[in-house]
């Protein structure tokens, strides 16, 4: 193998490993934002646990975060909670930066 060769591999290498911890934060992140949702709307046990797998499926909708805001969004317009988009992009933000932070830790 060339030296090209090498570099190249430890890209890709490199692309898969950050794709892969990109899929994980955002699972992670989901899953907080659904227990964050779910306290608001009063959903508990195996209902919350349900909840947080149709929060992940949403995800999976479109590229992009707009799939779980809408999700999440409708969510609270259906049971009349008023929660801004502001409030759920914020929340997503914070519960992104705690997911890596604890991937990263092994957590």
């Amino acid at each position: 193998m060339t030296t090209f060769d090498n570099r190249e591999k430890g890209f890709e290498n490199k692309f898969a490993h950050d794709q892969d911890l990109k899929f994980k934060a955002e699972s992670r992140r989901n899953k907080l934002l659904a227990e964050w949702a779910g306290a608001k709307l009063g959903i508990t046990g195996p209902a919350l646990e349900d909840y947080i797998k149709a929060v992940r499926k949403a995800d999976l909708a479109e590229k992009g975060d707009d799939d779980v805001l809408r999700k999440v969004k409708q969510d609270f317009a259906d049971k009349g909670v008023t929660v801004t988009d502001t409030e759920i992009r914020q929340a997503m933000n914070q519960f992104l930066a705690k997911a890596v932070t604890d991937i990263e830790a092994g957590i």
